[in-house]
């Protein structure tokens, strides 16, 4: 975790979370101890779950696609603001929520939630489906920066493939596990790609659209290539977090 930033911070979200892990909740402490101690706890206190049912679970909620989060609560909350967010614990069962913020280069900052975690069920998709979705995104993506290139613009700081080869190389400066497969590796750098040309389309596209169906249009073609990339990272993350845990 030093390589993510190398100072975290960590507090309690809510009293349950202070209470129970014996976490700060006015503030925030510097060291994860007791993030991780929070995590051994949550994932062990329960058998061993079934294939395909998460006690590690990475999500990435974004407006209009909550799916998964529990309801009405301060994590769910804190957990779309950032856009990421970690679940630790069995189905319908207590747990704790888990949300990051960055800092400045230098520090993280995580908030512990005591959480119900929901009854998420099981996954329909696997890495195969996950992989072949990519191929067909980074098709979608590199169509998406040529629409709106192709529009007037703002001007850009640098050129385009420099700009998208500058956060893909950001995004694999930070190592996967050993035991992670090869194919979840490949889904995970397609995921990188397609989001960074995401994001320089985003940045390629007129800061105002000149009309609302334009500007809808937009919308409508970056969304479903967002959720795409979404679904293939919780989806690798996931199956290495599951056959970890199983093998152990």
């Amino acid at each position: 975790m030093s390589e993510w930033a190398p100072m975290h911070l960590v507090g309690a979200g809510d009293a349950g979370a202070a209470e129970t892990f014996g976490l700060q909740q006015s503030g925030y402490a510097e060291g994860i101890a007791g993030m991780l101690q929070a995590i051994r706890v949550a994932a062990g206190t329960e058998a061993r779950s079934a294939i395909g049912d998460d006690r590690v679970r990475l999500v990435l909620p974004a407006p209009g696609a909550v799916h998964g989060l529990p309801a009405n609560t301060d994590f769910s909350r804190a957990a779309l603001n950032t856009g990421q967010a970690v679940m630790v614990g069995t189905s319908g069962s207590l747990g704790i929520g888990l949300v990051p913020v960055v800092e400045g280069p230098d520090v993280l900052r995580w908030t512990v939630y005591s959480i119900p975690v929901p009854e998420h069920g099981y996954r329909d998709q696997g890495l195969g489906e996950a992989e072949y979705e990519m191929r067909e995104a980074v098709r979608g993506a590199a169509d998406a920066l040529a629409q709106m290139q192709s529009l007037p613009t703002r001007t850009l700081e640098s050129d385009p493939r420099t700009r998208i080869a500058s956060l893909i190389a950001d995004a694999a400066r930070h190592r996967y596990p050993a035991e992670m497969s090869e194919r979840a590796f490949r889904v995970l750098e397609s995921t990188d790609r397609v989001a960074a040309i995401l994001t320089v389309a985003a940045e390629s596209a007129p800061s105002e659209a000149p009309t609302a169906s334009a500007a809808a249009a937009r919308e409508e073609l970056l969304r479903p290539l967002w959720a795409a990339v979404r679904t293939a990272r919780t989806i690798a993350v996931a199956t290495s977090i599951e056959a970890a845990m199983h093998s152990a």
